[in-house]
């Protein structure tokens, strides 16, 4: 299963198995817990069919009803094909937020140029928040400089799930550029300062070390500083692992023993 952000810190975001049909039926319910949690990393059948076949059969799904573009949809936020970008695009227009987000899901698994800004404009604007969540995970995989500033704001304003989705995109997109870590790095600073869910602050954590090469030598020094603390005297024991491991990563274990 996949858990939080922690045991993805080995992977790429665009790594990660994607279920819509798992995440169609936790957002009927409504639950207030991350969804990404219930996925099954080993629900596809890796190997037992033919890649291509099962591709060529998701194109044919994809132009069929609701619950058949939903079924091709599951199988193109495994695999990546090309040949399904003109299909998957007009898919992110749909009323049904479970179809909006299965396709932002498959088309971060299968990036495709085109469909940077209608993503942007989810993120932005759309109002089903599991649809900007999986629009923050997805744009982790666009090498685009226009997806970093939206990240931020997300990051900033967003709900507590898409805050979590950002704070790891950011990982990704900041680490395109010096200038793009140093962007990013100065919302996850503050974030670890006065984000009110833990699991945001451990992500940010998470984030500044993989950006931490990158930045420059006063924020590599606020980012040592504010890990100190948090390892010395965070309330939450969450955080304060994350930071211990943070330091432990940059070998300044004798900051906080």
């Amino acid at each position: 299963m996949i858990k939080k952000r922690k045991n993805i810190s080995d992977e790429s975001l665009a790594d990660i198995a994607i279920d819509p049909d798992v995440l169609a039926k936790e957002l009927a319910v409504e639950l207030e817990v991350d969804p990404l949690e219930e996925i099954d990393n080993d629900s596809f059948s890796k190997g037992s069919l033919d890649v291509n076949y099962e591709c060529d059969q998701a194109l044919k799904l994809l132009k069929g009803t609701r619950e058949q573009r939903i079924q091709g949809l599951r199988i193109f936020c495994e695999y990546r094909d090309k040949r399904a970008f003109p299909l998957l695009l007009p898919l992110l227009d749909q009323p049904c937020p479970v179809e909006r987000m299965s396709a932002v899901y498959a088309l971060g698994r299968n990036p495709c140029p085109d469909a940077v800004d209608k993503l942007i404009s989810l993120l932005e604007t759309d109002d089903n928040a599991y649809v900007r969540r999986a629009t923050a995970w997805s744009l982790a995989n666009y090498d685009n400089q226009s997806v970093l500033k939206p990240l931020i704001k997300a990051l900033k304003n967003d709900v507590s799930s898409v805050r979590l989705w950002a704070s790891s995109s950011l990982a990704e997109i900041g680490s395109i550029s010096s200038e793009n870590a140093q962007l990013a790095a100065e919302q996850l600073l503050i974030s670890l300062r006065i984000d009110n869910e833990p699991v945001v602050r451990s992500n940010c954590i998470w984030s500044l070390c993989r950006l931490y090469q990158q930045l420059n030598s006063t924020s590599q020094e606020s980012f040592i500083d504010e890990c100190a603390k948090i390892a010395l005297f965070d309330k939450e024991p969450s955080v304060m692992e994350e930071a211990k491991t943070a330091l432990d990563s940059m070998g300044m274990k004798g900051f906080y023993n």
